[in-house]
């Protein structure tokens, strides 16, 4: 019986904090996702492109993938490499020193219905 009691008590207790408030601490409805990429068509290059840059100071490295260009990786004769990436595709890159900084999490599709 009091085993019971302690579960109709929890009920009715969970009910009534539900029934309370519908938007507890004022939260922000959840946006809707972003429209998913086209399929990619058969026979479209996926792999990227590197044309490699000689030069009397460094060696370039430009990484493009269906003719936009999104990394460059430049090593000079002195000094370490460093790259510059366009993070969001507005063709403005961003400077990158080390391998470490600001990695970006590699984002695939692994399953689709």
């Amino acid at each position: 019986m009091k085993k019971f009691l302690i579960a109709l008590g929890l009920l009715f207790a969970s009910t009534a904090l539900m029934a309370g408030n519908s938007n507890p601490g004022g939260l922000e409805p959840v946006p809707e996702p972003p429209e998913l990429p086209d399929p990619i068509e058969t026979g479209e290059n996926i792999e990227p492109v590197i044309t490699i840059i000689h030069k009397d100071d460094a060696v370039i490295e430009e990484y493009s993938v269906n003719g936009n260009v999104y990394m460059v990786k430049v090593t000079p004769v002195v000094g370490p490499s460093y790259y510059l990436i366009d993070n969001n595709g507005d063709g403005e890159f961003n400077v990158r020193r080390h391998q470490l900084d600001n990695v970006t999490v590699p984002q695939w599709i692994l399953f689709r219905w």
